[in-house]
């Protein structure tokens, strides 16, 4: 592949709801272009775009994809993102380093909640958008409805469609498309262009005067002309149409039927007439030793990589997916990674498409390609040169919300654990995970069940290491309501010197700090040389749990009294003496189990808005408030935490996957008594248990 400067570039998002054709669109352009000699299929798993094998078996993308395409003398990166909800990171991404997004919707089901997720990142990005309507040949395809649920949702969203093109018949008829630029229909794959046909008159004329009309309003000198004279020319409606599609005020729409590669050319034609070229797109504020720079995408400026991808690959190892944001990459060279302070070598410079690799010699500015065997360097990181550091901000990724507990499978794996979940979170940002410390489980947490179970293939795949999940458990903590006192004497005779200690204390509940110890011994009965023992038996019992097998907190201590004896005193003894009488002293101060209490905000469309509510109460929930914003309603409220395991799958189900939540952890509070007694009674069942074994 030739090298092409920055103007003749298009980095370009694929994205919409699962299933509306994003992989299939990325194969037509290849084949239409000569990139690929057969049109790949994602049912049979010859697709370009989708080359994992884990991809192949659910027959779904899992990972963006980078499909460049060669088309008049200009190159356009296509990003192929993931439809699906659990792999939304992925989506964000290729946002990211996008300079416009390309929308598909389906044909029969219009606006889904994958086209409305598309929509709101774009925004995020400020990315110039077009619409296609795909899968025109589909059995119940219907355009105008199709266009009536996006026209909707846009106007909602506080902007405008403008048909560019209208269907040549649709459902088994579709043909081509009618272009409404240069008034010409273009029947099959876009190489037989024909005169309109008489019946499409009217309703041309009609969208060719809006198509005008919208266009006018890029330019002042076109208002004026359309104002006087009612026409435009095409050059003229093409400048005007740049402006406003550019500017975000119009979305154009386009319509296709890409599985039988219809529509397909012009909409290569207009990707590279509407859409902007990394140097059209303004400038990316990175932050430098003086502080912030603004950065264009040109040769001559200073070298600036972003990193919006990593993954290992079996074969040739860790490759790293970079947009050069400024300045001009050469194959060999040396660069800073300012985020890890560490020094990198452009070894294996090359471009991606699909699992293919086109070794580069170099890469100017705008342009995605990759790199492999780099050493430090993760996703998120920024490349540059040591004398002029900069760090261009990575996006921010929706938090994780779904847990699952994770064990190795077999010993072997239990020595690979962190290294490997360490990788899948460094190479996916929406994975997080944590040893709780509570529970002593090892907590990984992701967008969903299917973002888990992939990463948990994957770190068999390419880490080769064996994961099992299940449900993690919920840190509660055990604590005391009253004061209360206890004794014990900790007696062993056998052969030779023997073990004694008793210890007398006294405990209560203590807000101030997880733990205080003191004591008020007088006279000669305990030296106190034996209460360090003694607050290490507590702090074991503390940390172990007394009644139900969690940690215990906000307890005070204090040791009055106890008996040691000349002989048979040992530090030992007093340790277990003080940690029974620990034990004694807690049993009679009212205790009690601590859960922990999220504050939870969950933003559903307001129609369900009562599912979600009722949904809350059956939680334990207390709404502490709501806030209503274009049609969406957020409730603000304390659940517990142990009832919000699985609620991101059950919010979706209630709310047909539009609705969303975020929590973080509020406080502690008692369990009520009829949910506390049956953990209790779990943990002495496992102790007695333990004993018999």
């Amino acid at each position: 592949m030739k090298e092409f400067t920055t103007e003749s570039l298009r980095n370009i998002a694929l994205v919409a709801h699962g299933g509306a054709g994003k992989t299939m669109m990325a194969e037509a352009f290849l084949h239409l272009t000569g990139a690929s000699t057969r049109l790949g299929k994602v049912d049979d798993g010859s697709s370009v775009s989708d080359y994992d094998e884990e991809e192949i078996r659910r027959k779904i993308s899992l990972y963006t994809s980078v499909i460049p395409v060669e088309y008049r003398d200009h190159k356009i990166n296509f990003l192929d993102a993931p439809g699906f909800t659990d792999f939304i990171g992925e989506m964000i991404s290729a946002l990211s380093v996008a300079d416009g997004a390309l929308l598909l919707v389906d044909s029969v089901s219009g606006v889904e909640v994958g086209t409305e997720l598309a929509w709101n990142y774009a925004d995020q990005f400020k990315l110039p958008r077009m619409i296609v309507i795909n899968k025109m040949d589909r059995e119940n395809a219907n355009f105008a409805k199709a266009y009536q649920s996006v026209e909707g949702f846009a106007h909602a969203a506080g902007t405008r469609l403008i048909k560019v093109q209208l269907p040549w018949g649709e459902k088994l008829d579709f043909k081509g498309v009618i272009d409404l630029i240069h008034l010409k229909a273009y029947e099959g794959d876009g190489k037989k262009v024909v005169e309109i046909p008489a019946e499409y008159k009217d309703a041309v004329e009609e969208a060719r005067m809006q198509l005008i009309e919208a266009a006018a309003e890029g330019e002042d000198a076109l208002l004026e002309k359309y104002l006087e004279t009612g026409e435009l020319t095409g050059e003229e409606l093409l400048r005007g149409l740049k402006q406003v599609v550019r500017s975000g005020s119009f979305v154009p729409v386009f319509v296709a039927a890409a599985g039988h590669e219809k529509g397909v050319s012009t909409l290569l034609d207009a990707i590279i007439e509407l859409m902007p070229s990394p140097a059209d797109r303004g400038e990316v504020l990175a932050h430098g030793k003086g502080g912030e720079e603004k950065l264009t995408a040109s040769d001559t400026g200073p070298a600036a990589l972003y990193v919006w991808k990593t993954t290992a690959d079996p074969f040739v190892g860790k490759m790293t997916y970079f947009k050069v944001i400024s300045g001009t990459i050469a194959a060999d060279a040396h660069f800073w990674n300012q985020t890890k302070s560490g020094d990198e070598r452009m070894g294996g410079l090359h471009l991606q498409r699909g699992k293919e690799q086109i070794a580069m010699k170099n890469i100017h500015a705008g342009d995605i390609a990759v790199v492999s065997k780099l050493s430090v360097t993760t996703t998120g990181d920024t490349l540059c040169d040591k004398n002029h550091p900069l760090t261009v901000e990575a996006p921010k990724y929706p938090a994780a919300l779904y847990q699952v507990a994770i064990h190795p499978k077999t010993q072997a794996d239990a020595a690979k654990i962190s290294p490997t979940l360490t990788r899948l979170c460094e190479e996916d940002l929406t994975l997080t995970w944590h040893n709780e410390a509570s529970t002593g489980q090892t907590i990984l947490q992701g967008m969903g069940d299917q973002h888990i179970d992939v990463a948990i293939r994957r770190a068999h795949t390419k880490f080769q290491v064996g994961l099992v999940t299940e449900e993690p458990k919920v840190p509660y903590r055990e604590g005391i309501t009253r004061k209360a006192a206890a004794q014990y004497r900790h007696k062993k005779q056998t052969g030779g010197s023997g073990q004694f200690g008793e210890v007398h204390l006294r405990i209560e509940p203590y807000q101030d700090a997880d733990f205080e110890f003191t004591d008020e011994l007088v006279g000669m009965n305990l030296s106190k040389s034996y209460l360090p023992p003694i607050e290490k038996g507590i702090r074991a019992a503390m940390e172990h749990g007394v009644f139900a097998g969690y940690p215990l907190s906000n307890v005070k201590v204090i040791v009055y009294d106890g008996k040691e004896h000349p002989v048979d005193s040992k530090p030992v003894a007093f340790e277990t003496a003080g940690r029974e009488a620990f034990k004694l002293a807690v049993q009679d101060a009212g205790p009690v189990l601590f859960e922990p209490i999220m504050s939870v905000r969950v933003t559903v469309p307001d129609t369900n808005m009562g599912d979600v509510m009722g949904d809350m109460n059956t939680r334990r929930g207390r709404v502490q408030g709501t806030e209503t914003e274009r049609g969406n309603t957020t409730v603000i409220a304390h659940v517990p935490m142990a009832e919000m395991l699985r609620y991101t799958t059950q919010l979706r189900s209630l709310t047909g996957g539009r609705g969303y939540f975020m929590m973080e952890f509020d406080h502690y509070d008692v369990v009520p008594p009829q949910l506390a007694q049956p953990i209790m009674e779990a943990h002495k069942r496992e102790m007695e248990a333990k004993k018999e074994e």
